[in-house]
Protein backbone atom coordinates (compact mmCIF):
# COMPACT_ATOMS: atom_id res chain seq x y z
CA UNK A 1 0.00 0.00 0.00
CA UNK A 2 1.12 3.91 -0.87
CA UNK A 3 0.58 6.85 0.58
CA UNK A 4 0.79 10.61 -0.49
CA UNK A 5 2.83 12.82 1.92
CA UNK A 6 -0.80 14.56 2.30
CA UNK A 7 -2.57 11.58 3.70
CA UNK A 8 0.74 11.00 5.67
CA UNK A 9 0.70 14.48 7.50
CA UNK A 10 -3.27 13.66 7.76
CA UNK A 11 -2.12 11.08 9.60
CA UNK A 12 0.21 12.96 11.56
CA UNK A 13 -2.33 15.56 12.60
CA UNK A 14 -4.92 13.22 13.87
CA UNK A 15 -2.20 11.91 16.14
CA UNK A 16 -0.85 14.92 17.31
CA UNK A 17 -4.17 16.32 18.42
CA UNK A 18 -4.48 13.40 21.22
CA UNK A 19 -0.32 13.57 22.37
CA UNK A 20 0.15 15.40 25.10
CA UNK A 21 3.49 16.45 26.93
CA UNK A 22 6.69 15.04 26.27
CA UNK A 23 6.24 11.36 27.16
CA UNK A 24 6.42 9.93 24.29
CA UNK A 25 4.66 6.50 25.61
CA UNK A 26 2.12 8.33 27.01
CA UNK A 27 1.30 10.27 24.08
CA UNK A 28 1.24 7.42 21.55
CA UNK A 29 -1.56 5.82 24.00
CA UNK A 30 -3.58 8.23 23.84
CA UNK A 31 -3.37 9.08 19.99
CA UNK A 32 -4.46 5.53 19.59
CA UNK A 33 -7.19 5.70 21.78
CA UNK A 34 -8.25 8.97 20.38
CA UNK A 35 -7.94 7.52 17.28
CA UNK A 36 -10.23 4.33 18.33
CA UNK A 37 -12.53 6.71 20.16
CA UNK A 38 -13.27 8.11 16.49
CA UNK A 39 -13.62 5.28 14.41
CA UNK A 40 -15.33 3.53 17.12
CA UNK A 41 -18.34 6.74 17.33
CA UNK A 42 -17.81 6.79 13.16
CA UNK A 43 -18.80 2.91 13.14
CA UNK A 44 -21.39 3.00 15.77
CA UNK A 45 -23.36 6.11 13.90
CA UNK A 46 -23.42 3.79 10.53
CA UNK A 47 -24.86 0.46 12.71
CA UNK A 48 -27.16 2.58 14.07
CA UNK A 49 -28.51 4.32 10.65
CA UNK A 50 -28.32 0.77 9.60
CA UNK A 51 -30.58 -0.45 12.36
CA UNK A 52 -32.89 2.37 11.81
CA UNK A 53 -33.02 1.05 7.48
CA UNK A 54 -33.95 -2.05 8.90
CA UNK A 55 -36.66 -1.40 11.34
CA UNK A 56 -37.88 1.46 8.54
CA UNK A 57 -38.10 -1.51 5.63
CA UNK A 58 -40.00 -4.12 7.90
CA UNK A 59 -37.54 -6.23 10.40
CA UNK A 60 -38.54 -6.54 14.15
CA UNK A 61 -37.35 -4.94 17.17
CA UNK A 62 -36.20 -8.40 18.04
CA UNK A 63 -34.64 -9.57 14.68
CA UNK A 64 -32.80 -6.42 14.61
CA UNK A 65 -31.40 -6.74 18.31
CA UNK A 66 -30.80 -10.72 17.90
CA UNK A 67 -28.09 -9.47 14.62
CA UNK A 68 -27.00 -6.38 16.38
CA UNK A 69 -26.07 -8.08 19.77
CA UNK A 70 -28.38 -5.34 21.34
CA UNK A 71 -30.54 -5.32 23.77
CA UNK A 72 -34.51 -4.52 22.71
CA UNK A 73 -34.28 -1.46 24.72
CA UNK A 74 -31.18 0.28 22.86
CA UNK A 75 -32.71 -1.14 19.72
CA UNK A 76 -35.86 1.03 20.29
CA UNK A 77 -34.05 3.86 21.74
CA UNK A 78 -31.74 4.30 18.33
CA UNK A 79 -35.38 3.73 16.22
CA UNK A 80 -36.76 6.50 18.19
CA UNK A 81 -33.94 8.91 18.22
CA UNK A 82 -34.25 11.50 15.44
CA UNK A 83 -31.10 10.83 12.93
CA UNK A 84 -30.80 14.55 12.26
CA UNK A 85 -30.10 15.71 15.78
CA UNK A 86 -27.74 12.74 16.39
CA UNK A 87 -25.59 14.19 13.33
CA UNK A 88 -25.25 17.61 14.89
CA UNK A 89 -24.54 15.99 17.73
CA UNK A 90 -21.77 14.13 16.30
CA UNK A 91 -20.41 17.43 14.87
CA UNK A 92 -19.98 19.45 17.52
CA UNK A 93 -18.06 16.62 19.46
CA UNK A 94 -14.69 18.03 18.93
CA UNK A 95 -12.58 16.24 20.55
CA UNK A 96 -13.75 12.45 22.14
CA UNK A 97 -10.99 12.90 25.41
CA UNK A 98 -12.81 16.11 26.63
CA UNK A 99 -15.50 13.83 27.89
CA UNK A 100 -12.93 12.15 30.08
CA UNK A 101 -10.77 14.93 31.22
CA UNK A 102 -13.33 18.01 31.38
CA UNK A 103 -12.00 19.65 28.34
CA UNK A 104 -8.82 20.58 30.38
CA UNK A 105 -5.33 19.82 28.58
CA UNK A 106 -3.30 17.45 30.97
Amino acid sequence: MSYTDADVAAAVARMDKYRSGPDYEVGAALAVVGLSAERADKEIAIRNDMIRAAHRVGASLRQIAEASGLGRKTVTAIVEADPVALASEREELVDPLDSLVGGVDV
